[in-house]
C-alpha cells in the first residue's frame, strides 16, 4: 500500500492574536490603479416576505429608505414557490394581511428602490409567471425588471433533502432547465425588457459537484448547458455558518467563488455568456451574532466582497423574522434573529423578548455603513491588509474622492493602521469618518485625525472618505472592458475599446497586472493592443488597462480582465486531473500521467500547488502522496514507477476542501512542466477499478463521508407545514425561525437548514 505523509492543517477560523500582534501596526494598501468593479443602482438589496405584517408600515419602507436601500425581493424566499400572486395566497404557509403585491410596490417606491421579483415554479406555471409580469409592467406601469424562476429549487429533494416546495413530477435539474425556458419565452413574450434570471447553487456550497439522477452534470452545469442561451442572471444564495470567529473569515473565499461560478457560466452557458449577471439574493451568518456586531461586520465586508467582484445586487435574509437562540456576543445581547429590524417577538416561555418592533439591530447598522461607503457610480479599487483580523475594501469617486473601509473583526483589542495611497495624493486635512462600534446604536460621523493612520476600535467598521491633495481635471476617461486571446502557458494577447481623450491627446496605454493590492506594469502601447510575454503557466491573472495623455495625466483604470494561463502546448509528459465524484467538500479524483518522451522515465515525482490555502489531499493510492504547505507531491510506487516511452499511469486521491475548489492547471513530472490532457468523465464514487483503498490518514484530520443520497419519495408534493414547522404564521421555512400569530405574545425558535444541521455535505458549518 501507498504511503500518505500530511504536514499541513486546515484552519477553519481566526485565531486569536497574541497580545504582541494586537498592538502591532496594521498596514493597510489601497492601490486606485488596481479597478475592481463599478458599484450598480441596484447594489444594496433585501428581502420582504408575505409573511411579515410590518412589510410596508412608513416606518419599516423609512428605515429601508435611511439605509440607503436599492433593491427588494418578493415575496420571500421559500414561500415564492408556494406563493400565488393572483390571489395572494401561500398554501401551506401564512400571509399576514397588508403584503400583497401591491402593497409590496408601494413599499418599494417609499423607499426609492426597484423590485426583485420571484416567480412562482414549485406550485406554478409559466402562465401565472407571464400573467404576473402584464399585471405588473403593462397594467400597473411598474416597470420590475428582475424576475427569477424559483428559488433554491435544488432543495426539492432531488439530490435527498427537500425543503422547496416542487410539484412536478420530475425533481431534475434538467426538468426545472427546460422549464426555465418556456418562463423566459412566456414573460418577455409580455415584456422583452425584463431581465429573467436561473437559479444556481454558489461554488463550495451544497449540492455543488452532486450528480443526481439522470442529469448530465451537477445542478449549475445542467441547468446553465440547457437555460443559459435564455436567460440574463443567474441568482446563487450564501450562508457561511459557523460561530462568529468561523464564519468572519469566510468572506476570503468570496473572489474564488465568483471566479469559479464565472467559469461555469463561460464553459457551460452558450454563445456571448459574458453577457450572464449574477445576483447573489441571500444572505446572512446564519449561527451566532446575528443580531449582534458580527452580523454588521459581515454583512459590510460580504457586500463589500461581492460588489467589488462584479455581483450586481445583494440582498440581506432578511427585513423582520424572529427570535431564536439567544447568546451573549462580544458583551451584547444576541436574539438569533435573522432580520434587520427587531419584529418584538418572546422566546416561547416569555422570558426574553427582543426590543421594540423595527428597532434596528446591528446588520442594519453595516448596511447603513454601505451605503455611506460605496455610492452608485464608484469603482471598487484593490485595498489589503497585512493583519487577518483586519479586512479592508475601497472605492474611487468620480468627484476625486476615495473612501475607505476598515473592518476590525477582533472582539478584544483596537488595532492602529497605517494606510499607504498608490496612484491618488491624499489632502492633509482631516478626513471625514463614519464608525459603528460594538453595541453603538447608530453610525456617527465626524471630521478627524489624519488620511494615513487611525486605531480601529474593537469589533469596529470605520470609513475614511479621503479628499484629494489637488483637483485634477481633463484627464482621460477609461479604457473600455479588455479582453484575452491567444493565452497560451505564457502569452496572451489583451486589446480593449479607446479611451476618450480629456484636454489632451492620448499619448499611450499601460497595462497593469494586480499582484495583491500592488500594481506591477506589464507593458505599454500606443494602441489598443498588447501582447504579453513570459507569463507563469496554470497562474491567474487579473490586469487593468489606463490610458496617459500627453500631459501625464492618468485615467481611471478599466474593468478587470481576468485569465488563466494554460500548460504547454507540446511537452515530454501529459497530466489528466480528473474528479470522479463530488460530495461538497469533497471529492474523489483520478490522475493519469504519461510519458510523451522518447526515452524512459525510471522513478518519478509529480508535483503540483493548490490555488487556495483550504484545498488539500486526505488520502491517496497507487502512489506516495506528501503535502507540505500547499504544495503537493506525488511519488510512483514499485509498481509504477518506470514509465517507457509513450506508457501511461493512473493515481488516485480523495481530496478535501473548507472553500471553493479550485482546480491546478500546472503540473510537473521530475521538474519539467506537462501538457494538461482532457480527461474523460469516471465514475461516480470509489477508487477507480483495480485501484489500491485509499491508506488511512497519518494526521489528525478525518476525511470527510460522503453524505448518503435518499432520493426516496422525492416525487410526492412538499407541504410546508410538514417539512419544518406547526401550521401558523411563520418565517420563511427554510431559513426558519417561527413568528407568533399577532396577539399571541411567543415564538418558537427553530433550526433551519441554513444553520447547518440539515444538509449533508453543506458547507455550511
Amino acid at each position: 500500500m501507498a504511503g500518505l505523509l500530511l504536514a499541513t492543517g486546515v484552519v477553519t477560523g481566526v485565531d486569536a492574536p497574541s497580545a504582541d500582534a494586537a498592538t502591532a501596526p496594521v498596514t493597510v494598501t489601497v492601490n486606485a490603479r488596481a479597478g475592481l468593479a463599478r458599484v450598480p443602482d441596484t447594489a444594496l438589496g433585501v428581502n420582504h416576505a408575505i409573511w411579515d405584517q410590518y412589510l410596508a408600515t412608513p416606518e419599516t419602507s423609512d428605515l429601508l429608505r435611511d439605509a440607503g436601500v436599492q433593491m427588494m425581493r418578493y415575496p420571500g424566499g421559500s414561500y415564492a414557490d408556494i406563493y400565488h400572486w393572483r390571489d395572494h395566497t401561500a398554501p401551506g404557509g401564512y400571509v399576514a394581511p397588508g403584503t400583497d403585491f401591491d402593497t409590496f410596490m408601494g413599499a418599494v417606491r417609499r423607499v426609492g428602490a426597484e423590485p426583485m421579483i420571484i416567480a412562482n415554479y414549485g406550485t406554478g406555471t409559466p402562465q401565472e409567471a407571464a400573467d404576473w409580469v402584464r399585471y405588473a409592467n403593462v397594467t400597473k406601469g411598474y416597470g420590475a425588471r428582475y424576475w427569477t424562476v424559483g428559488n433554491e429549487n435544488y432543495g426539492n429533494g432531488h439530490y435527498g433533502s427537500g425543503w422547496e416546495a416542487d410539484h412536478h413530477p420530475d425533481k431534475s435539474a434538467t426538468y426545472y432547465a427546460n422549464l426555465v425556458v418556456d418562463y423566459a419565452e412566456a414573460m418577455k413574450a409580455v415584456d422583452p425588457s425584463i431581465k429573467v434570471g436561473a437559479v444556481l447553487t454558489m461554488p463550495a456550497n451544497w449540492p455543488d459537484g452532486l450528480t443526481a439522477g439522470n442529469d448530465p452534470g451537477p445542478w449549475n452545469q445542467t441547468v446553465l448547458s440547457i437555460a443559459g442561451p435564455s436567460i440574463d442572471f443567474v441568482d446563487v444564495h450564501w450562508y457561511p455558518g459557523g460561530s462568529a470567529a468561523e464564519s468572519l473569515p469566510r468572506t476570503s473565499h468570496i473572489t474564488d467563488a465568483v471566479y469559479l461560478l464565472r467559469q461555469q457560466i463561460s464553459r457551460y452557458a452558450g454563445p456571448q455568456a459574458d453577457r450572464i449577471g449574477i445576483s447573489l439574493t441571500e444572505v446572512n451568518v446564519t449561527s451566532e451574532g446575528m443580531t449582534s456586531q458580527p452580523a454588521a461586520l459581515f454583512l459590510a465586508d460580504a457586500y463589500s466582497g461581492l460588489l467589488a467582484n462584479g455581483v450586481f445586487t445583494v440582498h440581506w435574509w432578511n427585513v423582520h423574522n424572529g427570535i431564536g437562540r439567544v447568546s451573549t456576543e462580544a458583551g451584547q445581547t444576541d436574539y438569533g434573529d435573522f432580520g434587520l429590524l427587531s419584529n418584538g417577538t418572546c422566546t416561547p416561555d416569555g422570558s426574553v423578548c427582543e426590543p421594540a418592533v423595527n428597532t434596528p439591530f446591528a446588520a442594519y447598522h453595516g448596511l447603513s455603513m454601505m451605503s455611506m461607503f460605496a455610492r452608485s457610480g464608484d469603482q471598487f479599487i484593490r485595498a489589503e491588509t497585512d493583519q487577518p483580523l483586519v479586512s479592508a475594501h475601497a472605492v474611487r469617486r468620480a468627484n476625486g474622492e476615495v473612501a475607505v473601509l476598515l473592518i476590525n473583526k477582533d472582539p478584544d483589542n483596537a488595532h492602529p493602521v497605517t494606510i499607504d495611497y498608490a496612484g491618488f495624493a491624499p489632502a492633509a486635512g482631516a478626513p471625514t469618518v463614519h464608525t459603528h462600534t460594538n453595541g453603538a446604536t447608530e453610525v456617527t460621523t465626524a471630521r478627524s485625525g489624519e488620511a494615513t493612520s487611525r486605531t480601529l476600535p474593537p469589533y469596529s467598521l470605520t470609513t475614511l472618505v479621503v479628499r484629494p491633495a489637488a483637483a485634477v481635471t481633463g484627464a482621460p476617461g477609461a479604457p473600455g472592458q479588455p479582453a484575452a486571446t491567444g493565452v497560451t502557458d505564457r502569452d496572451v494577447t489583451i486589446t480593449w475599446p479607446a479611451a476618450t481623450a480629456g484636454a489632451a491627446p492620448i499619448a499611450k496605454y499601460e497595462v497593469h497586472r494586480q499582484n495583491g493590492a500592488v500594481s506591477e506594469q506589464l507593458g505599454e502601447t500606443p494602441g489598443t493592443s498588447l501582447t504579453v510575454g513570459n507569463l507563469v503557466p496554470g497562474r491567474r491573472y487579473t490586469v487593468n488597462v489606463l490610458a496617459r495623455d500627453t500631459a501625464g495625466r492618468v485615467s481611471w483604470a478599466s474593468a478587470p480582465l481576468t485569465f488563466t494561463t494554460g500548460s504547454p502546448a507540446s511537452s515530454g509528459c501529459t497530466v489528466r486531473f480528473a474528479s470522479t465524484t463530488d460530495w461538497g467538500n469533497g471529492y474523489v479524483a483520478n490522475v493519469d500521467i504519461v510519458n510523451n518522451s522518447e526515452h524512459t522515465v525510471d522513478g518519478w515525482t509529480l508535483t503540483w500547488t493548490w490555488p487556495t490555502s483550504w484545498q488539500r489531499v486526505g488520502s491517496g493510492w497507487s502512489a506516495t502522496w506528501e503535502q507540505v504547505g500547499s504544495t503537493v507531491r506525488v511519488t510512483g510506487n514499485d509498481d509504477n514507477r518506470r514509465l517507457s516511452a509513450g506508457a501511461s499511469t493512473t493515481v488516485g486521491f480523495v481530496g478535501e476542501y473548507s472553500g471553493p475548489n479550485v482546480v491546478p492547471t500546472a503540473f510537473r513530472l521530475n521538474g519539467t512542466l506537462c501538457t494538461n490532457g482532457i480527461p474523460p468523465r469516471g465514475p461516480r464514487g470509489g477508487p477507480p477499478p483495480g485501484r489500491t483503498a485509499p491508506v488511512a490518514l497519518t494526521s489528525n484530520l478525518v476525511a470527510p463521508a460522503r453524505p448518503r443520497v435518499d432520493r426516496g419519495a422525492t416525487d410526492a408534493p412538499l407541504d410546508v407545514r410538514r417539512h419544518s414547522r406547526p401550521a401558523g404564521p411563520h418565517g420563511d421555512r427554510h431559513r426558519g425561525q417561527q413568528r407568533a400569530r399577532p396577539g399571541d405574545g411567543a415564538s418558537t425558535g427553530g433550526q433551519g437548514c441554513a444553520g447547518g444541521a440539515r444538509l449533508p455535505g453543506s458547507r455550511q458549518r
